[in-house]
């Protein structure tokens, strides 16, 4: 049934760079966007872009956002014609669709019997087998008893992929090598799936080592009309989380992109499916009986369709919107085209040096790229003094470039990266930039197993080059601090009956102490000419500073960084990497009063206690499983010893560095 009805008041039932990337386009076609917001999100982007907010409650989602009787009720209340789930959250929630369209309020998304179909693993496999889409051999049946399940296994092969049916974003999967952990991680998996999706149901397929993965827009209408908007390759991937996205896919030939696309509309259709979605393949051309198979499909708009829109010219979310109201598809596959190349890389507020841990704080000071139309975007739904907090999703924004090819794209993502400086918190953004940088990406190169297989390349410096502590030397003698707060930052070394010389100390994330001793012993039109020493390590440096860069001449070769000195920080920039030096502040007989306890590496919410008071471990037992950020951390025994106390118990919420439990080392 068609509604042809025209959107007038859209209510966006998400959050931050999701609700504020919808309400672009929406608000470009003269429809009145209402957002949602919790406790924290009060003063988010999303809430000022938006044309009306409405408080939907407390921080946690699970209170707010994932409230759907909540939301529905908040429509009803303000007239709302149409209801856009984004992407997460509810969108692939067939309640929520239901209970909007009982409202008498159009949903921005597929049917709820699509969504039912694709949301259990389990259920879509079976479907694309009877339509005939290639699927990757492996089990996919009802009988979840964990012994069943555990001698499937073998039957598959190793590696084998065990993961959560009604799963996504890399929550509750685990491969298997051997069989010694089999059991290990089926019951890991179905733990993390009834945690994160209420549902322990599980699937087991053979894990392609050397695939790719590939997924293909489509779109239908309610008229019988489909499309396919191409492929983005998606095989860049940490713990099954994207994190750089591309199209069109390198090495990718036209047969296999013709294919493929066909049979994501053959999918597509078996469900009776309208609007968008994407369908995910495994692509492994080397593989005999097909080059690609069916993984799944997300019944939802996804994190990386820009890319797509910058390849084709169209706005994907104006499409949802229009089928929504009953119009056909704007253009047909003969009309559309691939121009050019896209490339997308998320950028999160996450410590690589610290296996990825999300980081809180504040985002003091932000330096966004150049953005130029049509070939730099930023999509975030964060501004400079706003808090990324423990409740959400620690992604900060989106970065999407475009280039007429790979490699003019490429280089003009390696210059958005080097000009994007965020202050205040630990990101991710010098891991991207060395990601980049590896040679079998620059030759598009990738598989999902590309970052374990360049994991010494994406390493930080082991230790810290000497270039780094020199510029920031440099910029504190030639460009001090001017503070009124600080009136000492406009002594120039001064000494009376000594020689003109400032001594201060630096330290490097490493915690290496570099102690330098400066002296200004020259000037000229061009620069400042220094003596500097570190750690007895004399240099004569000229050096230039203007507009937060530093340049500077050593044994005859000119070097230039930026740097920005942010409080006691200075945070410097170069082509080879970045780095961060803090000025020293001696410890005076401060000892960690912690010894011998475990703390929570972050803000987060403990989802299962695995000793008890008294009991004995061994080390590398797992003690506490915490969740945070909504990734999984287990907190394991450092050494042998006994369990003195146990501070928290399931359910409850700690801060970063509470200590979780006092161990006795035996």
């Amino acid at each position: 049934m068609k509604n042809n009805k025209t959107i007038q008041r859209l209510l966006i039932a998400n959050r931050g760079e999701i609700a504020v990337r919808i309400m672009q386009s929406a608000q470009t076609m003269g429809i009145h966007c209402i957002a949602l917001y919790s406790d924290a999100d009060e003063h988010a982007l999303h809430v000022k872009t938006a044309d009306q907010s409405l408080y939907v409650g407390p921080s946690p989602a699970k209170d707010s956002y994932l409230k759907f009787d909540t939301i529905i009720e908040l429509a009803k209340a303000h007239e709302v014609d149409a209801i856009h789930p984004g992407y997460g959250f509810l969108s692939e929630n067939p309640h929520f669709a239901q209970a909007v369209l009982d409202a008498n309020m159009i949903w921005i998304g597929p049917p709820v019997n699509a969504i039912k179909a694709m949301g259990s693993k389990s259920e879509s496999k079976s479907i694309m087998e009877k339509a005939k889409v290639p699927l990757v051999p492996g089990y996919h049946g009802d009988n979840q008893d964990e012994a069943f399940l555990a001698e499937q296994v073998p039957n598959i092969g190793f590696p084998v992929l065990i993961k959560a049916s009604a799963g996504g974003g890399g929550k509750g999967m685990r491969v298997v090598t051997k069989g010694d952990d089999i059991l290990t991680a089926i019951q890991g998996a179905k733990r993390e799936g009834l945690n994160s999706f209420g549902d322990d149901k599980l699937l087991m397929e053979r894990y392609i080592t050397q695939a790719r993965h590939v997924e293909i827009q489509v779109f239908l209408d309610e008229h019988g009309n489909g499309v396919y908007l191409f492929e983005r390759d998606c095989s860049i991937q940490r713990r099954h989380q994207k994190i750089i996205e591309e199209a069109p896919a390198p090495d990718f030939p036209t047969e296999h992109r013709q294919a493929m696309g066909e049979a994501a509309l053959k999918a597509a259709s078996a469900i009776n499916y309208v609007g968008a979605g994407t369908v995910e393949f495994l692509y492994d051309p080397t593989q005999k009986d097909s080059p690609f198979y069916f993984m799944e499909m997300n019944t939802r708009l996804q994190v990386e369709h820009p890319v797509t829109e910058m390849i084709t010219g169209q706005d994907l979310v104006a499409w949802q919107i229009k089928v929504a109201q009953g119009e056909p598809l704007p253009l047909t596959q003969n009309d559309l085209t691939i121009h050019g190349h896209a490339m997308e890389v998320r950028v999160y507020a996450e410590d690589p040096d610290n296996d990825f841990l999300p980081t809180t704080g504040t985002l003091e000071k932000i330096t966004p790229p150049t953005t130029k139309e049509g070939r730099v975007r930023l999509d975030t739904g964060v501004q400079e003094g706003d808090a990324i907090s423990p409740y959400y999703d620690p992604m900060i924004s989106k970065l999407i470039v475009w280039g007429e090819n790979r490699e003019q794209c490429l280089q003009q993502l390696k210059t958005a990266l080097n000009e994007y400086r965020i202050l205040g918190i630990t990101t991710n953004l010098g891991y991207l930039s060395r990601l980049i940088a590896i040679n079998d990406f620059k030759q598009g190169k990738v598989n999902t197993q590309f970052i374990p297989q360049h994991e010494q390349a994406l390493q930080p410096f082991d230790t810290l080059p000497m270039r780094y502590v020199i510029a920031a030397a440099c910029e504190r003698i030639v460009n001090p601090v001017q503070s009124l707060q600080n009136p000492f930052a406009h002594l120039q070394g001064f000494r009376l009956n000594a020689k003109n010389q400032t001594h201060f100390q630096l330290v490097d994330k490493q915690d290496t102490v570099y102690d330098i001793k400066a002296s200004v012993i020259g000037k000229d039109k061009h620069a400042t000419h220094l003596s500097i020493s570190i750690n007895e390590q004399i240099l004569e440096v000229h050096a230039h500073s203007e507009h937060q860069t530093i340049r500077f001449k050593l044994n005859g070769e000119w070097q230039t960084a930026h740097i920005i000195q942010h409080r006691q920080r200075y945070f410097i920039y170069d082509a080879q990497g970045e780095a961060e030096l803090t000025l020293y502040q001696a410890n005076f007989n401060q000892q960690q009063e912690q010894n011998g306890n475990l703390s929570a590496p972050m803000n987060g919410t403990i989802i299962d206690v695995l000793c008890e008071a008294d009991s004995q471990v061994k080390a590398g037992d797992a003690l506490i499983i915490m969740e945070a950020m909504k990734m999984e951390h287990t907190i394991k025994a450092p050494c042998d010893g006994s369990v003195k106390n146990v501070f928290f118990k399931q359910g409850d919420l700690v801060n970063e560095g509470a200590a979780l439990i006092e161990l006795d080392e035996a």
